[in-house]
Formats: C-alpha cells, structure tokens, sequence
C-alpha cells in the first residue's frame, strides 16, 4: 500500500471529462479551471489533445502564461501511427510543440484492440509504445504511459498485456497507468491485476478508471491499496458514456479514511468549492446527492436521525463535512420529526421554543404537504411559516382577493394573434386596502406585476424583488385537467436568491401562494435587518 504523500493526483477533467455530452469548455474556462485545480493542490493537469484541435492548441499556448504554485501541465496524445516513423508522426510533434514538462501516451493493451480496431500487428504495437516514448524521452519530457484497455486485456490475453506494460517500462515511461477503459473490471480483479503488474515492471503505476459499472472510485482505491501511487479522474466525475473516476470522492477518501495526504494542509476544505466552480463553468447543474461536495451529502431528514444529531453531531454523519467544505443541513417534511423543526429554525436565525410551538408548526407542515406542498426545495416559505406560527406575527400585507383574466385578441392565438393576461388584485396593508391591475406577458407574470404594484405604495424597496424562475409540476397526472399542481418560484432581490412553494388545483392559485411568501419572506428580512 502506498504510504501518505506518494499518490499523485492526475485530474483529466479538460480532456476526458470534457468528452461528456453536453461540456464544452472555452479556452478561457480551461484557463480558469486550470488555475483552481492549483489552487486545491492537484499535481498534474491535463490540459487536452494539442493534436486533435486548434483549441487545445490555444489552451496549451496560453498555458505556458500561467504561474501555477503546484500543478503541472499535461499534453495528451497516442503512440505512432502503425507502420509509419515517430519523429514524423504528426500528434508526436504537437506534443512536443505544447511546450509542457510531461506528456501522457495512451497506448493499446489488449490484443483484440490491436488486432481490430488499430489494424496491425501485436509485434508493431509494442514497437509503437516503445519508439513513441523514446521520441518524447529524448526531447526532455517525462512521459507517462496509459495502458489503455488493460484490464480487459489481462483477462484475454495476460501475456501480451504485460508485455505492452514492459515495452513502456524499457522505453523510460515515469508511471504506467493501468486503464479501465471499458469500465466493468470488479474492485477485485483490479486489486489482483494491479498486483500481478506490479511483479513485471519497475515503473509506477497509476490507475485510470471509467465509470460504466459505477466501481470507479472504488477500482481507483483497490488500486491504490495494491500499490499504484497516481489517480487519474475528473471533477465531479465528468466523462464520456458513464463519466471517469469522481477525483471529488477519491481525494477525501484517500486522505480521510486511507490516512494518504495527496493534497496536505488546508487544501481538502476547497473541495467543494472547486466541484461547484467546474460545474458552473460546464453549465452543468450539480448534482445535490454527490457524495462529498454535493448540497445535500449532509442533509437529513429523518426526524429519528435529526434528533441523533441535536445530540451528537457525528450520529448520521461518516466524516465532519467542514473537512470538504461542506456543511449539514436539514430537510423539513411530512418525515420529519420537532427536532427538524428546532434545528432548521435555527439554522435559518430564527427561535421556535421546542414542545408546543415546534409541534403546532410540524402538524402545519404535515397538512401542507399532503395537500401537495414541499419545503425540502423551498426553505423560504417554511421560513414564513415559522413566523406565521408566531403569536407575536404581523403579515406585512394580507390578500384580500383577486381575479386574472385572460382574452384573445383580433384573431387566434394559433394563428398569430395576441393574447392578454390582466390580474385584478386586493391586497391589505394595515388598516388600509389597496386594489390594483396589472396587464403582463402571462397570468402568472400579471398576478405578479398587480401585487407589487399595491404594496410599492407601503414598501417602495419591494421593486428590487424579481421572479428568476418558475416551474409547474403536476402531482396526480391521472386527474387530467383536475390534478393537484405544485409551483415552485425562484426570487431574487440581485444579492440573495430564495425559493418558495404553493399548492392547489388552480396553476393560478399555487402561483398566488408561491408569490406571496416569496414577497413576505423578503419584507421580513428586511425588518430582522
């Protein structure tokens, strides 16, 4: 096993990762991603495939730009093309022209790979490792080797497997990566494998694992277990079919159960920092259950656990989140228990003494959610149901009553005419009651322009607020047009983001109550402040 400090994390997210549908990072993001990498302490980055296109080949101009405290570069490429020299192979020379440090070769491992899809002989492949490497060692890079294929070619043909290991060991590659490339090789069979190429070949080895049987991240510990001391992955897990190994599950695995400080010093508390910032450059949506860094890896629901944690906080908890940068949370729903209550209260400023109160504010919650509301995504509008509950709560404004009406003029709307939506609204604030109209784009968007325009009158901040987001599920899909409807309404004042829910038969009436704590959440925190 290997001891704490020797692994080498490899991150491939540039290249692998970006091979995922729907990634597709600008050179100015790669720069970016780059520079945050350092920053968490990886060791080496690769940075693309200068050989396959112009913008890797940017990427790598540009890099050479870059003051990084840590990392280095990584240019990707393949071993020569069959039956052809390396010092006038075309992607051999675009490594070279990259200008980094290091270059990973991938080379074919399995036999079958060899034979059908290069189209050449088993004796010129292994030549074509060889050679390859050497062409880059004598330039004055150090070159790793990435076996591709291994694992499926040790089951097929363990002989020729380790031979392609060894071409790459006498040529002077640093770390041969043992690839599972299909990615269905079982955590034992990789722990077997990684030690029978250990015995064959003096090079270190690496472990490059893809996610197909979702064992990556387990393939990427067995690994290292066995001996291997470089993890190539991705952030997040970015990666082509199924993804790469997650580098977001392995590096805290590695340091906080496995005792293997790849990172060192504070640099593991940037983790989820770093997961969030490559998935918004990949205009990817994190995913809230990643282990880890996602928003709700520490989350809990249960009232049963809630209270195991008001008593002691590592109760439902593997690790101390804070040691990834992440935090606790709770969830509050018709699962939940008082403590929920209490602690989510808390956790959100505000004080609901436990017994009674707690109790009054969990049956509401209860209620609710049968009738189809849910405040696990929407934690403003439980906020304003902690303060409704409040013997002391004065609403900020109370609705009286309103009408939306929706009319097609000239001619169908199918047909390219116009349809208007105006909202009649009245709303009472204090003694007084205000009745405003408003004409909009929809009727949620009139319902929404109607209300504001009463209440500016009282709160003239009130104009900050704007709806950002909108969405309409349907609860019970076999009532048709009769179903229960839930509408959940993301706000923004431009510095702080909230969300709240409603519920009802009437898509126009969930929007009303959704709307309405939006905007009574917001005036209560401008009261607290």
């Amino acid at each position: 096993m290997s001891e704490a400090g020797q692994v080498q994390l490899y991150d491939t997210t540039l290249r692998d990762g970006a091979q995922q549908g729907g990634i597709s990072f600008s050179v100015e993001d790669k720069l970016k991603i780059t520079r945050k990498l350092d920053e968490l302490g990886i060791h080496f980055i690769e940075g693309g495939w200068p050989g396959s296109n112009p913008k890797d080949a940017e990427f790598f101009r540009k890099a050479k730009g870059l003051h990084l405290s840590r990392a280095a570069v990584v240019a990707f490429g393949s071993t020569r093309r069959p039956n052809s020299k390396a010092s006038q192979d075309a992607n051999l020379n675009a490594l070279l022209e990259a200008g980094t440090k290091a270059a990973t070769l991938v080379g074919k491992s399995w036999d079958r790979q060899v034979m059908l899809v290069l189209e050449t002989a088993l004796e010129e492949n292994l030549a074509m490792i060889s050679e390859s490497i050497d062409t880059l060692k004598s330039k004055g890079l150090e070159v790793f080797f990435d076996a591709e294929h291994f694992f499926d070619g040790y089951k097929s043909n363990p002989e020729y497997a380790i031979e392609t290991l060894k071409a790459a060991d006498r040529a002077g590659a640093s770390c041969i990566v043992l690839c599972d490339t299909n990615g269905g090789t079982l955590p034992q069979e990789v722990a077997s494998m990684v030690s029978a190429a250990q015995r064959e070949v003096s090079a270190s080895l690496g472990i490059h694992a893809h996610d197909d049987g979702e064992l990556a991240v387990a393939n990427s510990l067995m690994a290292v277990a066995a001996g291997a001391v470089q993890v190539q992955g991705t952030i997040n897990g970015y990666g082509e079919r199924c993804g790469n190994a997650n580098l977001c599950s392995i590096i805290p695995a590695l340091e906080l159960k496995m005792g293997i400080l790849c990172l060192g010093g504070e640099r593991l508390k940037k983790l989820t920092e770093v997961a969030r910032f490559v998935s918004e450059l990949a205009n990817l949506r994190p995913f809230p259950r990643q282990p880890y860094v996602g928003t709700r890896a520490f989350a809990h629901k249960a009232g049963l656990h809630v209270s195991g944690m008001n008593k002691w906080e590592e109760a439902y908890q593997h690790i101390d989140p804070d040691a990834v940068g992440n935090r606790s949370g709770v969830l509050v729903s018709e699962l939940s228990g008082v403590s929920n209550i209490v602690y989510k209260a808390r956790e959100r400023g505000l004080l609901v003494p436990p017994g009674d109160a707690a109790r009054q504010i969990l049956e509401q919650v209860k209620l609710l959610e049968g009738r189809g509301f849910q405040y696990e995504e929407a934690e403003a509008s439980f906020e304003v149901l902690v303060h409704r509950a409040q013997p002391d709560h004065r609403p900020p404004f109370e609705l009286v009553d309103f009408m939306v009406v929706i009319e097609s003029r000239r001619r169908p709307a199918a047909s390219g005419g116009e349809i208007l939506a105006e909202a009649m609204v009245k709303v009472k604030v204090g003694d007084e009651v205000i009745h405003t109209a408003s004409e909009g784009d929809g009727p949620v968007n009139a319902l929404d322009m109607a209300l504001r325009k009463a209440l500016i009158w009282f709160y003239p901040d009130v104009a900050q607020v704007k709806l950002v987001d909108y969405k309409v599920r349907i609860l019970e899909e076999s009532a048709g047009t009769e179903s229960q409807v839930r509408v959940l309404i993301e706000s923004s004042d431009g510095e702080d983001q909230w969300r709240t829910v409603g519920s009802s038969t009437n898509i126009i009436e969930a929007s009303w109550l959704a709307l309405a704590d939006s905007l009574e959440y917001w005036l209560l925190k401008k009261v607290k402040q």
